[in-house]
Order: structure tokens, then sequence, then C-alpha cells
């Protein structure tokens, strides 16, 4: 009996040994970052700007403190890439050396949008056009440490790019009218369309650097943010649909350029990421989700803790847990993991389409 029992207990040593080594290689071997301060994690910290997070109390519940994540902890992209099976978080451009670009780089630059001018009136930051051009830095460098083209070019159509980016160009360019004329420029249909036509440009010159795998996430709904709640909403706790409407023009443009580019790039697959559509329902239904706080930051001051976002050194809320947002415009913790776990494995079809993360790094 005893020795039956030895046998079993080598079994499972066996197979938790395999299931861990499993766990231990990523389901792809790079993972390339683009957007804004949703998923910055430290790439605005030494740029002359007002948009940068590398103070207490953010990163307050992060391992390493503050960062640069404009969060108490985690972004959603953090949590992805856990979920890939990465055993570190993907370091920013600003700071990443040598062999370390080999498993990805995060871009991402707060403030930052499609329009070159987006965020202007914060100071510095990364548009998204500067942020491919540092990619085609990024390029170079594997080009060399892997031996040529070909084997870049090889390794690259392995990786997954995650972009984020288009809420900057509502949040600061469009409905900031003293500092920008697109608002008065533009009706909201044409710019979208604007918006779209460029996109397409940096997503294509994206795909000529060698990108292949596509995960591009839409415009959250804007409206609902602390900021947006604390200037327009009557009872500070309705959405600002004129607001989220806009933003949403965007969203089906997007998902119809998504389908355009799989239709006409047979070697590459582009899908959406449904981060409008997850975090409604997390707005609809908080308690659905253990959240009790929906229209109010957990850092920040004036009506709905969202008229001037976390301080330096300001003492937030202790249950960030129950809170959706943790500042003015930027979701706590647990309402990345809500994201970032629907985005990675979605449990319905509007959390990703045509496929979800998980899927596309099989493909």
């Amino acid at each position: 009996m005893a020795h039956g029992i030895g046998w079993l207990l080598i079994a499972v040593v066996a197979a938790t040994a395999a299931f861990t080594s499993a766990l231990a290689k990523p389901q792809v071997p790079c993972l390339f970052i683009f957007g804004d301060s949703l998923i910055d994690n430290g790439n605005n910290n030494n740029l002359r700007s007002m948009a940068k997070a590398n103070y207490f109390p953010y990163g307050i519940d992060f391992p390493a403190g503050h960062t640069g994540r404009f969060s108490n902890g985690k972004t959603a992209v953090d949590i992805i890439t856990e979920l890939l099976g990465f055993d570190h978080y993907i370091s920013p451009y600003a700071s990443v050396t040598g062999e370390g670009v080999l498993k990805g780089v995060n871009y991402a630059s707060a403030a930052a949008g499609i329009r070159p001018e987006t965020g202007q009136q914060l100071g510095g930051r990364i548009d998204f056009n500067g942020q491919v051009n540092n990619f085609k830095n990024t390029v170079a460098q594997m080009v060399n440490l892997l031996g040529g083209n070909s084997s870049a070019t090889k390794y690259l159509r392995k990786c997954i790019f995650f972009v984020g980016v288009g809420s900057n160009d509502y949040i600061n360019n469009y409905f900031q009218p003293l500092f920008y004329s697109t608002g008065s420029k533009y009706s909201p249909e044409s710019y979208a369309g604007d918006l779209i036509q460029q996109y397409e440009n940096q997503l294509v010159k994206l795909h000529k650097l060698g990108a292949r795998k596509f995960a591009i996430a839409d415009v959250g709904p804007v409206g609902c943010t602390p900021n947006m709640l604390a200037q327009n909403s009557p009872d500070g706790a309705t959405c600002v649909e004129k607001i989220n409407s806009a933003c949403e023009m965007f969203n089906s443009r997007l998902r119809n350029l998504i389908e355009h580019l799989n239709s006409n790039s047979s070697d590459s697959n582009f899908t959406c990421i449904g981060t409008n559509a997850i975090f409604r329902e997390l707005i609809d239904n908080p308690i659905a989700f253990g959240f009790k706080v929906a229209n109010n930051g957990c850092c920040g001051l004036g009506r709905n803790r969202g008229q001037l976002t976390c301080q330096p050194l300001q003492l937030p809320c202790r249950n960030r847990n129950e809170y959706l947002f943790w500042d003015a415009f930027h979701p706590t913790e647990a309402a990345n993991a809500v994201i970032a776990r629907r985005s990675y494995k979605a449990e319905k079809a509007t959390d990703a389409y045509p496929v979800d993360i998980r899927t596309l790094a099989k493909l």
C-alpha cells in the first residue's frame, strides 16, 4: 500500500512539474504595447509633462511602488502579460536595454493620441506616430540581436501587438475647446472618420515593420469617468451620453476597419478588444462584480473626486477593491483585472471580435 502511495506521489510531483514548466513558457515570445495612460508603465516619468504618475499614492498596491502606472496597482496589460505566461512585466521603452527587447516593449505614453497635437496642453508625450517610430528603432536592435532581417521577421510574426489609443483624442482634444479647434471644425461623425483614417495608416506602418498579430482596444465610455461626471453630469452619476456617443462613432468605425484589415491582410490577424462594452457592464451593474462605487475616484479632489486627479501624497480611499475608478480617469487594479480577464478569454461576443487574446496567441 505504501509502495502504491509512493508511486502516486511521484506521479503527482511529475504532473505538477510539467504543469509548472508549461506555465513558465509564455504563449507568445514577445508582447509589444502601444497606447496612452491606461497602459503607460513609466515612459512619461522623465518627460516635461503634467501627465505622469511616478509619485505616491500611485502604485500603492503595486509591488514596485510608483513606477509611472496610472493606477493603484496593475494595469490591464500587466494582467494580460501574466495571463500570457510571462514571468516579468513588459519593460517601458524608456528603460529597456539589450536582449530585454526580445520579450517585448511597452511604448505607451500618457496623454498620447492618434492625432499628433492631442494632449499638447499637458506637455511632453509620445504620440502614436512617435511610438511606431520607436518600435522601428527596436526592430533594428532585434535584427542585430537575432542575426539578420529574416530571423527578426520570423520572430516578430509570433508576437502580439496590443494597441490602445484614441481616448485622449476625445478627452484631450475634441472636448477641450479652450485648447483645440477640432470640436468646431469637425462633426462627431467626420472627426471619427478622420481619426480612423489616420489610425489605419499608423497600423499599416506597424504591419510593414513586421507586426502580424494585433489586439486593438476600442475607446472606453469616457463620458462615465469621474472627471467628465464632475464637469458635465447634473447628478454626478449619469454618464455624459454626448461624449460616449462620439466615442461610439469611433468604435463602430474601428470594428469596420478591423474587418477590412482582416479581409485584406492574409498573413495577419486583427482583433478588437471590447473595452467599452466590458466597462459599461461594470458601470451599469457594479454590485455584480463586487464594486460599490462606480462614479467617484478613489483618489482625487472636488466633485466626484474627479475635478483634480490624484495629488502627490494624497491619502486615497482604503477600500480600493470596491471602486471602479482609481482617479479622475483611470480604473483601479480590480477593474483592470475584469477587463484583462475578459480580453484574454472572452465571456461574451462583445468582449473581443473576432477572437480573444488567448486565441490570437495560438494563430
